[in-house]
């Protein structure tokens, strides 16, 4: 008999979005060890290193099932990369039939993501700036991914500090209207509070809405109101 395929997953918690349009609504987290991108902001704990727990997908299922799902909107994978787990999520998600899956990525594995389109309900993907992470030419991969996530809900959120240029904002909104897209700006935090000043956002703002519409600025209110 073949090896049962496995996932390591650093934690499973209910808890609030504090991220983009759906900020505020009630999810079931998943977050996934491990990520194929290390962006200079990154504060978030997904190493594989020590302090995870490895899943089957019935496993996983059924730690899921010990929520009080009927609390909950959605279900969001989120990492690290969730899609370096796609093999294993292809297993799992039928099983969640009829709950909404919310997907959180960098936005650069679209063949991973093929794997699991058809479960996935709403795609909330990252476009990264090489001013605020340090990863380069990540537009062609994300333009590749965007293109495979044509027919589903999507928006794009833009982690921004003082470094943003003109010319990324102009790629930015390039994709945006190629794909008629949201984005969804953030400013870059240093702990609870942004790294730049509400006059600098306003600007960063104005300049978006001058070639694209379809943009907001919403900053992580989960480390405002102080919930993982």
């Amino acid at each position: 008999m073949s090896e049962q395929i496995k996932a390591k997953i650093k934690e499973i918690f209910a808890s609030i979005q504090g991220e983009g349009p759906y900020v505020g609504v009630k999810q079931l987290f998943i977050r996934f060890c491990e990520c194929n991108l290390h962006c200079n902001y990154c504060d978030t704990e997904f190493s594989a290193d020590r302090d995870f727990v490895e899943y089957t997908p019935v496993e996983l299922f059924e730690k899921a099932k010990s929520f009080n799902l009927d609390t909950i909107a959605s279900v969001s994978l989120t990492g690290g990369e969730p899609l370096l787990s796609a093999d294993f999520l292809a297993q799992f998600l039928p099983m969640m039939s009829g709950r909404k899956i919310y997907l959180e990525t960098n936005a650069t594995l679209y063949n991973e993501f093929d794997k699991i389109k058809q479960y996935v309900d709403i795609i909330s993907a990252d476009i990264k700036l090489e001013s605020a992470t340090g990863i380069k030419n990540a537009y062609v991969l994300h333009d590749k991914f965007f293109e495979h996530a044509i027919g589903k809900e999507c928006f794009a959120k833009i982690v921004f500090d003082e470094n943003i240029t003109d010319s990324e904002v102009d790629a930015c909104c390039i994709l945006a209207q190629k794909y008629d897209l949201d984005l969804i700006l953030q400013p870059r935090m240093n702990g609870s509070i942004m790294s730049v000043s509400p006059e600098f956002c306003t600007k960063i703002l104005d300049k978006f809405l001058d070639r694209h519409i379809k943009v907001r600025l919403i900053p992580q209110v989960h480390k405002f109101i102080n919930v993982i």
